[in-house]
């Protein structure tokens, strides 16, 4: 094993940045021509950062942050982490049903927010899980279902009852003790939780996922060093900072290598190849629908590309034809694809810039330096040998500190001697190089975005017409996996339609994981001991998918 590139906290780690180059540019969103140098930005952090303690955030604090890629969000995230709090990631697409399990499990103490996220009312989502903030006084507030929480903060100017708004935290900061914010700053060390984000399993309820600046700054620097990343480079990031691939593999990447984020509040294709343009990026990010969407667009022809060089494609599985028009269309010749999973901070193999193409598209490349990779028989749980499909597994500084208030589930994951489970099928070459040939855990991964049919299933039982119900991925052509659920009714609901289980979802549960496709089902594929075979039901589903009602497939949410 090497010396690992660094141990300083995250905090620390960009204040050494800010000396080195202060004038560089480190955030731009070029849609309102919005800039920062690594100096302006490190200045507004310090602010919020003491505006946060001015209102009785503490070391080891939850702060939850629940926003699209507003400029706020990464102010918030570098704020928390240098005074030792923990940032709480929560996805933007998250309803009442995931907002209320959160806010609960991660024991927030305050949450950032905007006002809403396309058809998803936050305020309205808030006001009913927390009613008493209309009459709490703002840092005070006294919930019945939520006692952790203290403080709403709204990530805007406008002044709401009961909120915080970023304006007023700033202010506050101005006026907080110096010398207090930098013994508060001292004390916070690099195994220090920093940023918490929740992931669901394969049973249950999503679990938070504790990583430390020792995670993810190295993950990020490692990841930056397979693409040549330099203080010359510019990341186009469109993928959302509430997910690793935001936050670690864009923010820590380009930290770490002094380089410049253009960033998109949410992927918008046009404006994405309009940005590229514009800012001569030379990095892009993206799951195989975003590369699709951009090269697809109608007006691509009339801009120009050839800034790109390198970049990452990720989230599901890559298409060859995708990386191959990556590639040619736009001109990133040193793409790359990372493996990993975020309890791995997330990625922890990566093919390299100057992989050749066969590689690029058939392998997820080699092993991080200090990080150890095995690939066990799951049943035997001894090493397999090249060629042979097993388990892959991982140890090292990338391993996550475990999930929050859930020990059973992290002794589940993480091995007494540190070895992680992934959970997937994987082979290793003559050469080191990985590749990703199944998972043993049913997972959807729809359009880069993580699905775990428990969590669905678990709540489609509180439907009173559901008396068993499995969840599965169905191939898709477009997503690459859609979510079907096959429910065997209770009797006396003879009425309800595939619709009416929809509309059941929509609002509770995030869009994303409400199914595409309801098979009202008799009895499901067994094993002869009488497990289900849940494998079998995404053909089961394909098949009848194909024979479903071409006005029942419309009428889905996608």
């Amino acid at each position: 094993m090497s010396e690992l590139f660094t141990e300083l906290s995250l905090g620390k780690f960009f204040e050494k940045q800010v000396e080195k180059q202060p004038d560089h540019e480190f955030m731009v969103y070029p849609d309102r021509n919005l800039r920062f140098t690594y100096k302006e930005f490190n200045e507004r952090v310090d602010n919020l950062a003491k505006g946060l303690l001015a209102i009785g955030i503490r070391k080891g604090d939850h702060v939850g942050i629940w926003a699209k890629n507003v400029p706020e969000w990464l102010t918030f995230m570098f704020a928390t982490a240098k005074i030792g709090a923990t940032i709480v990631t929560v996805n933007t697409a998250y309803q009442i049903h995931e907002l209320e399990y959160v806010l609960k499990q991660s024991d927030m103490k305050a949450i950032a927010m905007t006002d809403r996220f396309r058809d998803i009312n936050y305020f309205e989502i808030m006001h009913n899980l927390v009613p008493e903030m209309k009459e709490c006084e703002r840092g005070l507030l006294e919930s019945e279902n939520f006692p952790y929480l203290k403080s709403i903060i709204h990530l805007g100017q406008e002044k709401h009852r009961g909120m915080y708004n970023t304006n007023e935290l700033l202010l506050l900061g101005m006026n907080y003790d110096d010398e207090e914010y930098q013994k508060i700053k001292d004390s916070v060390t690099q195994h220090d939780v920093i940023n918490m984000q929740y992931t669901s399993g394969t049973e249950g309820f999503p679990k938070g996922v504790m990583l430390t600046s020792r995670n993810i700054v190295n993950d990020g620097y490692y990841i930056g060093e397979n693409m040549n990343y330099t203080s010359n480079d510019k990341l186009l990031l469109q993928v959302p900072l509430f997910h690793c691939f935001g936050t670690v593999l864009g923010v820590m990447a380009v930290i770490t290598h002094g380089s410049t984020l253009i960033v998109l509040e949410e992927y918008d294709p046009l404006l994405a190849i309009s940005s590229i343009q514009k800012e001569k990026c030379t990095s892009l990010y993206g799951v195989p629908t975003m590369f699709i969407g951009m090269m697809n667009h109608p007006m691509f022809d009339m801009f120009d590309m050839s800034s790109l060089r390198t970049g990452i494609m990720a989230g599901s599985t890559c298409p060859v034809e995708t990386m191959k028009d990556a590639i040619e269309k736009l001109n990133m010749k040193e793409i790359t694809s990372v493996y990993g999973l975020t309890e791995a901070s997330p990625g922890f193999t990566q093919t390299n810039a100057s992989d050749s193409f066969e590689k690029k598209i058939h392998t997820v490349g080699r092993k991080f330096p200090n990080v150890e990779v095995k690939i066990i028989d799951p049943e035997t749980g001894k090493e397999v040998g090249v060629g042979e499909a097993g388990e892959i597994m991982c140890r090292g500084f990338n391993v996550m500190k475990g999930y929050y208030n859930m020990p059973e589930k992290t002794a589940e994951t993480i091995e007494e001697d540190g070895w992680l489970h992934t959970g997937d099928l994987a082979t290793v070459d003559e050469d080191g190089y990985y590749s990703i040939v199944g998972r043993i855990k049913d997972m959807i991964i729809r359009g880069g975005e993580n699905i775990y049919p428990r969590e669905i299933e678990e709540f489609l039982f509180t439907n009173d017409c559901v008396q068993d119900v499995q969840v599965a991925g169905i191939p898709d052509e477009k997503y690459g996996e859609i979510v079907g659920a096959f429910i065997i009714k209770n009797e006396g609901f003879d009425d309800i339609t595939e619709a009416d289980i929809r509309d059941f979802c929509i609002g509770q549960i995030a869009r994303y994981k409400v199914p595409k496709y309801v098979f009202f089902v008799d009895e499901f594929p067994l094993t002869t001991s009488g497990k289900i075979q849940k494998y079998k039901l995404g053909n089961i589903g394909l098949e009848l998918a194909c024979c479903s009602p071409s006005d029942s497939a419309a009428s889905s949410p996608r």
